[in-house]
């Protein structure tokens, strides 16, 4: 089962000076079984604000290791349901 990972939780391993270790573990396992895959808005919002140019770039290539799932229509109508169900 491929795992979608949410910016938060790259942000929490990627950009933090004492990263919560338990969720870098996990994000490790995922990223060796090859199950991470990422969508459009989260790369996007990965990559926003890095003024550098050779730490975008940086980032960009590792990101780019990531499978894309393709958004349609569908997703976000289903996310509207969750989001009115809860």
């Amino acid at each position: 089962m491929k795992v979608l990972v949410d910016t938060c939780i790259w942000s929490q391993v990627l950009r933090h000076k004492n990263p919560n270790k338990k969720l870098t573990k996990k994000l490790q396992d995922f990223i060796n079984d090859a199950r991470i895959s990422i969508i459009g808005p989260i790369r996007q919002e990965l990559l926003s604000g890095i003024s550098n140019i050779k730490q975008f770039n940086q980032l960009k290539e590792i990101l780019s290791s990531f499978e894309d799932i393709p958004l349609e229509t569908h997703h976000f109508v289903t996310a509207a349901e969750f989001a009115n169900t809860c």
